[in-house]
């Protein structure tokens, strides 16, 4: 997921797009996205693109009104890896973590990474543990000592942040 698409622009069917990344030029050169809310998706061509920063005005192939723009509000703007924004150091995509075993600096398993959540002082893990429950765990330094997307290996540094 790239963006997130706002409401109508316009009288010519454009809608918002807020980029998730900060960054808007990796959007400004699709061609075409996958739209999906709830349990509906569909491809649309861009047709064109406007704006930079933090939001964008897209228009679809098929999307003409402000009617059928403001349908569309609240869905996510989906574009394969290869569009992604660039990863910076110490960046990683939400879906490479998902799945991750955790496990403590001794090496004992506690649990594995099912998503990760916006808070309001930045990201949190939600971690499963083995009894099933589930835990929110500040993805920061402070508690991840190494996040290893590639060889699927997160470190946690103080196993209390999960009781």
């Amino acid at each position: 997921m790239v963006g997130l698409v706002g409401l109508p622009f316009g009288l010519k069917g454009f809608v918002k797009v807020r980029p998730l990344s900060g960054e808007s030029a990796h959007i400004r050169r699709l061609d075409s996205v996958l739209l999906r809310k709830g349990p509906w998706e569909k491809t649309y061509a861009v047709e064109e693109t406007a704006g930079s920063g933090v939001v964008l005005m897209m228009k679809f192939r098929g999307i003409d009104t402000p009617e059928a723009a403001k349908a569309l509000t609240g869905a996510e703007l989906v574009a394969d890896r290869a569009h992604a924004a660039p990863l910076k150091g110490g960046e990683f995509y939400i879906a490479d973590l998902r799945g991750i075993p955790v496990t403590l600096r001794t090496g004992e398993a506690v649990g594995e990474i099912t998503d990760m959540l916006e808070g309001g002082g930045g990201f949190l893990a939600e971690v499963r543990l083995p009894s099933g429950d589930l835990r929110l765990v500040p993805f920061r330094n402070e508690f991840f000592g190494e996040i290893d997307p590639e060889n699927r290996r997160a470190v946690l540094l103080e196993g209390w942040i999960l009781e």
